[in-house]
């Protein structure tokens, strides 16, 4: 069931977009993702907290800035380095980490993602933007995203004795639908998405070769991590932090590039990127129930 519902929510968008115009549900369905079931989700983690929360965050964040910089380096473009940092968690990781490793395990996601979402609020902008940010300004882009709002209000709410209430029935069901709703909202906005936009062999092709790229970097991350970092429990943790660099570019660079530069280059790169992501997703998912 975990794996055929995000498949289902994936079809029931490509199906949407198919027959009727989209731009208002897919928009309506985004900000719901964003800014309820999302928060949700990571309120109840963070207020139950697990141990290694706070190492997670700072794996992510760290990992992102790596490889923004090793990739400007490579190809001295600032807009295709942040494609390559800067993954979709949001849409295809939960969806994906669900289907593969369960709704336990899939929830080290929740700490993954603040990281990422850290990371985009405080860089995305200063990388497609001419104009120099104020470090003012992108520490109240920051603190105003959803996201870190979710994880100022866990941190309160953790201040008070709330851990009786972790196995109440109507926690537990607010819960468990707000993961659900993260996973097809997730997966049927991407279906929508993908359903309307024209991808080319050769920016498959490349997007491949950058895929294979990322991996790499995340291996050795990942060893790293492994091998060096105070995580408790990071065997059962590994195989998620690894799927954080199986992950296409955010969606969000394109709305903000055709803000600031007025151009859509980067559309081409997230497209051809999520059907690489998808495919790869599908053979990781394969080896992990086959080991």
């Amino acid at each position: 069931m975990a794996l055929l519902f995000p498949i289902f929510a994936f079809i029931c968008g490509l199906f949407l977009a198919s027959v009727m115009q989209v731009n208002d549900l897919k928009s309506s369905m985004s900000m719901l993702l964003a800014r309820l079931f999302i928060p949700i989700v990571i309120i109840y983690n963070m207020v139950f907290y697990k141990s290694g929360s706070i190492e997670l965050i700072l794996f992510s964040f760290f990992s992102c800035f790596i490889l923004f910089f090793l990739y400007l380096q490579l190809s001295k473009d600032r807009l295709a380095a942040l494609c390559f940092s800067y993954t979709n968690m949001a849409w295809l990781g939960f969806p994906i980490a669900i289907a593969i490793f369960g709704a336990e395990h899939s929830m080290v996601m929740i700490p993954l993602y603040i990281g990422v979402s850290i990371f985009g609020n405080s860089w995305a902008v200063t990388s497609v933007s001419s104009a120099t940010q104020s470090k003012v300004s992108l520490f109240k882009k920051m603190l105003s995203s959803p996201p870190i709002i979710a994880l100022i209000l866990a941190g309160f709410i953790r201040c008070f004795d709330v851990q009786q209430f972790q196995n109440q029935i109507v926690v537990e069901w607010i819960y468990t639908l707000a993961k659900w709703c993260m996973s097809f909202t997730g997966m049927c906005v991407l279906g929508m998405w993908l359903r309307k936009t024209k991808v080319y062999l050769e920016d498959i092709l490349i997007s491949a070769k950058l895929a294979v790229l990322k991996m790499l970097c995340g291996l050795v991350l990942c060893t790293l991590a492994y091998f060096f970092l105070p995580i408790s429990h990071i065997e059962s943790y590994i195989g998620v932090m690894f799927l954080l660099f199986c992950l296409p570019p955010a969606a969000n660079i394109v709305a903000l590039e055709t803000h600031y530069q007025g151009t859509g280059i980067s559309a081409k790169y997230i497209a051809s990127g999520t059907i690489v992501s998808c495919v790869i997703c599908v053979m990781y998912g394969v080896v992990v129930h086959l080991l």
